[in-house]
């Protein structure tokens, strides 16, 4: 056998045993595991594609994962959207938000095909409250600082975008994400809302401890009201970006608590 032979021979052998690998990584869930199905909704200021991470992650375990991209522009069309989504779930579904999507999933999440809320970073308001109400007593950090248009939509300030929203990742992404932003309809933080899923879903709750968007102590107090099951992660306002393995071990585990309750 020749060596250019040996080798090809060798090259196909390593390539049939990453496809193998993928395959079996691919298909981690078990068979009877009830809740195989993600729903995930970006903030203010983000779209969905800051969720590519945690998206890979979840897809590598074999679940279906779905990226809600929110309008921003009042909380009835980003709920809307959410629920667009949640329709077109198979079955029972995990719905996680980040910041804003907080609000949006609180609001949402009393869709029957939700069987359990994650907040990462987010907030968490109770029917009847605004999202602006979950500030009352809190200093929000210096380096978040919003800019109002003419128009009623807020902007991140260019000068402090990175250090307000996003410290933890380089330079270049953080100058990408900046003057990529998707502005926010404020009078959507002045909308109150008309339900709270997580008075009766169960709720998950992972807290960025160098968020720099929120006080620290609005965020432990929103995820200990809602009786979150909390997980702490050094990381930026970002974290659903800079963490994809931390968030996605959070719904994982949402998803196997919740599938045993539904079965």
């Amino acid at each position: 056998m020749s060596t250019m032979t040996q080798t090809l021979l060798a090259a196909t052998a390593l390539s049939a045993g990453i496809a193998a690998a993928t395959v079996a990584h691919s298909s981690e869930l078990p068979a009877d595991q009830a809740v195989r199905n993600v729903v995930l909704v970006h903030g203010a200021f983000a779209d969905g594609s800051g969720w590519r991470g945690v998206y890979d992650e979840l897809s590598k375990r074999g679940y279906r994962v779905t990226i809600v991209q929110n309008p921003l522009t009042s909380l009835a069309d980003d709920v809307a959207a959410t629920k667009r989504a949640l329709d077109r779930q198979a079955g029972p579904t995990i719905l996680v938000g980040h910041s804003w999507g907080g609000t949006v999933i609180t609001e949402a999440g009393v869709h029957p095909k939700v069987a359990g809320l994650v907040y990462v970073s987010a907030l968490a308001p109770d029917a009847g409250e605004t999202t602006a109400q979950q500030y009352d007593g809190f200093t929000t950090p210096p380096e978040f600082v919003i800019d109002t248009q003419a128009d009623g939509f807020g902007f991140l300030n260019l000068e402090t975008f990175q250090a307000g929203f996003a410290h933890d990742v380089s330079d270049a992404d953080a100058a990408f994400m900046r003057d990529s932003q998707v502005p926010i309809n404020m009078s959507a933080f002045g909308t109150r809302l008309e339900h709270a899923a997580w008075r009766t879903k169960p709720s998950w709750a992972v807290i960025a401890t160098e968020d720099k968007a929120f006080d620290q102590k609005m965020l432990f107090g929103m995820a200990k009201r809602i009786g979150a099951t909390i997980t702490e992660v050094a990381a930026s306002h970002a974290v659903f970006m800079t963490q994809p393995e931390v968030v996605s071990g959070v719904i994982d585990q949402a998803a196997q608590s919740a599938g045993r309750a539904v079965r």
